[in-house]
């Protein structure tokens, strides 16, 4: 049994419920579990307030606009709480959804998707980021995890794995191609732009910044598992997240210690 500090998210849970969590945390849980109609493990709970408690130590947290962790929750109505933001749409066929605790949250990839009712031009065209946790990957040939169909060049912070070897992504630019760079990856894929010339992209293991310009993104929402309607996923996916730029690395060692936890913490 490991020693708690008494600033350890885990003790504070267990000691005195949500009431010593961090507030952001425990309004999330409270919804979730309202959502649920039961509630969740304390080792849950304290994996959530550690991810929220570990954004906010990072400087990452006030960047994220609109969020689902698309796991944890008991139910997919509980998944479909937002961490931050407005509360996603689902689309396509009812039937079509699988949900798993640990794991998250897959689409058919026919015609499933999430409206996150976040618009594309939300944020500002070269301060932004749009970001996703893959459990699974998607087995169609030409898929969109993240983005929007706005016409012309300036689908704003798409990212597609169009093929078994290709990755493509584009962010308020015309699309820029990797080849085989991560097309199968697990992990975080995401992109994020902190000024007016270049963005960085990151895709499982393999990262790079991109040199382009930044365009007008148009208002249409963004949608998960699909690019508006079009390109639809069927992978397995345990978070998403829009907004302001942010640094992905950072992102990503949080959501990965949030998705490590949670596999735990369920039995």
């Amino acid at each position: 049994m490991r020693n708690l500090g008494l600033m350890d998210p885990a003790f504070l849970g267990g000691l005195g419920g949500l009431s010593l969590y961090d507030p952001d945390a425990a309004a999330y849980i409270s919804a979730v579990e309202a959502a649920d109609g039961q509630a969740l493990e304390t080792g849950v709970k304290d994996a959530i307030n550690a991810f929220v408690l570990g954004c906010k130590a990072d400087g990452i947290w006030n960047a994220i606009k609109a969020s689902c962790i698309l796991a944890g929750a008991r139910t997919l109505t509980g998944a479909l709480v937002p961490l931050v933001g407005a509360a996603p749409t689902r689309l396509g066929t009812e039937g079509g959804w699988g949900y798993n605790r640990k794991t998250g949250l897959s689409a058919n990839g026919t015609n499933n998707s999430l409206d996150t009712n976040r618009a594309n031009n939300a944020d500002p065209d070269s301060q932004c980021h749009n970001a996703v946790y893959v459990t699974a990957v998607s087995t169609n040939a030409n898929n969109c995890y993240i983005g929007t169909n706005d016409n012309g060049p300036n689908e704003i912070r798409n990212t597609i794995q169009a093929s078994a070897n290709q990755f493509y992504n584009r962010t308020t630019s015309p699309h820029t191609e990797f080849g085989g760079n991560g097309s199968l990856a697990t992990g975080l894929i995401g992109s994020s732009r902190a000024s007016a010339s270049e963005y960085r992209i990151r895709n499982g293991t393999f990262s790079a910044t991109v040199t382009a310009a930044a365009g007008a993104a148009g208002s249409t929402t963004v949608r998960v598992f699909s690019q508006s309607a079009a390109r639809y996923s069927n992978a397995r996916l345990a978070f998403y997240s829009i907004g302001e730029s942010l640094d992905l690395a950072l992102l990503d060692a949080r959501v990965t210690a949030l998705v490590n936890a949670l596999a735990v913490a369920i039995p």
